[in-house]
């Protein structure tokens, strides 16, 4: 991973992010009849919990992994929370009746470790860059491996400046 300030920025507002996942959520209806929702944390818990409420989906669980890195390198995965035992033994203990949700795909590395834990579910994120896109089955939007997506939480209210630096008019 590349440091942010020598990527493409692509800004999310609150407005932005809520649309993008209740497209998700009206991608994923239809496609199958899931029990429960996996939320990887922390990026995933804004996505699980609109689509939660836009399928009608009561159990939520998280996993909670962690990546230690510095911006120029993704660093090695820990799982700091595993999935509870009786989500996993759902419908026979592969994830067919869980879907799990996320935020980003980017590397894919984070949901390959999910995806050995369930390897049946349906992952679903709301954004998704090439290197990562063959982890998930849907996702909404996709960006090019060298943009760095800032999420609403990530930013406050402040002055954007424009992409082309040309002034003279």
């Amino acid at each position: 991973m590349e440091n942010p300030q020598q990527q493409k920025a692509f800004p999310v507002s609150w407005d932005q992010f809520h649309r993008d996942c209740r497209a998700l959520a009206w991608r994923l209806s239809g496609q199958g009849k899931w029990e429960a929702i996996v939320c990887i944390t922390r990026g995933g818990l804004v996505p699980a919990a609109i689509v939660a409420r836009e399928l009608g989906i009561r159990l939520i669980e998280t996993v909670c992994i962690a990546s230690y890195h510095e911006y120029d390198e993704q660093g090695s995965l820990r799982v700091i929370k595993p999935i509870d035992p009786k989500v996993v033994k759902l419908d026979g203990g592969k994830g067919k009746a869980v879907l799990v949700i996320d935020d980003l795909t980017d590397t894919g590395k984070t949901a390959k470790v999910v995806r050995d834990m369930l390897p049946e579910a349906h992952f679903a994120t709301v954004y998704a860059k090439p290197t990562g896109r063959p982890m998930v089955d849907t996702f909404v939007t996709e960006v090019s491996q060298d943009t760095w997506i800032y999420f609403p939480w990530d930013m406050g209210w402040q002055f954007q400046p424009p992409i082309s630096h040309d002034t003279a008019g």
